[in-house]
């Protein structure tokens, strides 16, 4: 069961997934912990910077390697609404993150053990801790709002699909 901080944490990861839905992104938020103290923030931003790689983790990793001047990130924890891509886990890994703390499980690309565990392979040489499942039904229901939006939006002719797939990522 989550602990306090590790939900205060993800309400904070969620305020930031509340501003890319505000900008017509998929609402993934990401926070980076160090210390007890959020030291990044993220949100997704792919769309409007023509950026595949602006994840909202991405932007947080970022932002926390400038801050620290290292783009390396021990002893930090990023927490996440949404499960990890292999993307965003393979950066997390490179950054040496302690460990990764996310909201809702992402049955269609999530890297944390939804589609494969990137963080669980013996053969890399960093394994990141995963916590799943903290404030999943929230986290999950955001996203769920957002596409039950999105969808009727298209349905109405005032809002093109994000992708072909209708998943945004």
């Amino acid at each position: 069961m989550p602990d306090s901080a590790e939900e205060g944490f993800m309400r904070e990861a969620l305020a930031e997934a509340r501003k890319a839905w505000a900008l017509g992104e998929v609402p993934v938020g990401a926070v980076v912990v160090k210390d007890g103290e959020i030291i990044a923030r993220g949100f997704n931003q792919p769309i409007a910077g023509h950026d595949p790689t602006a994840h909202a983790e991405i932007v947080a990793l970022r932002a926390a390697a400038a801050v620290l001047g290292n783009y390396r990130l021990p002893g930090c924890e990023l927490y996440v609404t949404l499960e990890p891509c292999v993307m965003c886990s393979g950066a997390m890994m490179h950054a040496r993150l302690a460990r990764v703390v996310y909201g809702a499980a992402d049955p269609k690309t999530g890297a944390c053990g939804s589609v494969v565990n990137l963080f669980e392979q013996e053969r890399l040489n960093h394994h990141t801790e995963t916590v799943a499942g903290v404030l999943a039904e929230e986290c999950g229901n955001l996203l769920k709002s957002f596409f039950t939006e999105r969808r009727a939006a298209a349905r109405a002719g005032r809002a093109a699909p994000l992708d072909d797939t209708g998943t945004g990522t």
